[in-house]
Order: C-alpha cells, then structure tokens, then sequence
C-alpha cells in the first residue's frame, strides 16, 4: 500500500464530489455527511465496548474513511488545504499539552 498525504487525498476526494449539486449544496451534504459518518463510527465502538462485540477494525476503517472524505469535502468546499487544517492543529494541541510527545 501507497503513502498518501492529506493534500494528494483531499484532491482526489474532490473529483468526486457531487456535480449534479450547486456549491452550497456540496458544503450541506458534505458537513452533515461528517455527523451521519461520525454516529457509524460510534455505533461500532458503542456496540464493542456495550454490547461485547468484537471490534470490527476493517468496518471501523472504512467509516473513518467516510469521516476523511467528508472533513475533505468540506475543507475544499471553503478552499481549505486539509495539510495546513492538521498543522494548525498540531501546534494548538503542542500549546495544549506541552509535555506530550
């Protein structure tokens, strides 16, 4: 398996982002994707941790992968680069936790 960095997959998340929808439509769908995605996530921890179940890591893969899609679609949508967002956040949680490494 090929490394990818977050800006190569941003741009390729990109090339297929609805067309059949308007600008304002893609951002909607998009945001509201990463709370649809983000609850598929947590069904399959929940369900683990509450339930007994084993831990499906390659469904839990896969819907983190819906959650990096949609966070990719929206940060273009506001011509973000997803590179400079996890940058940014880096140094806000070096300023936060300062003795972790």
């Amino acid at each position: 398996m090929t490394s990818v960095t977050l800006d190569e997959y941003q741009h390729a998340a990109a090339r297929t982002l609805n067309s059949r929808l308007d600008d304002r439509e893609k951002l909607l769908d998009a945001a509201s994707g990463i709370a649809e995605e983000a609850g598929e996530v947590l069904a399959h921890v929940r369900k683990h941790l509450y339930q007994g179940r084993e831990l499906n890591r390659e469904r839990l893969a896969e819907e983190l992968g819906d959650v990096l899609w949609c966070v990719a679609a929206v940060a273009t949508m506001c011509d973000l680069d997803l590179s400079t967002i996890a940058h940014q956040n880096q140094e806000k949680l070096a300023a936060r936790h300062p003795s972790a490494s």
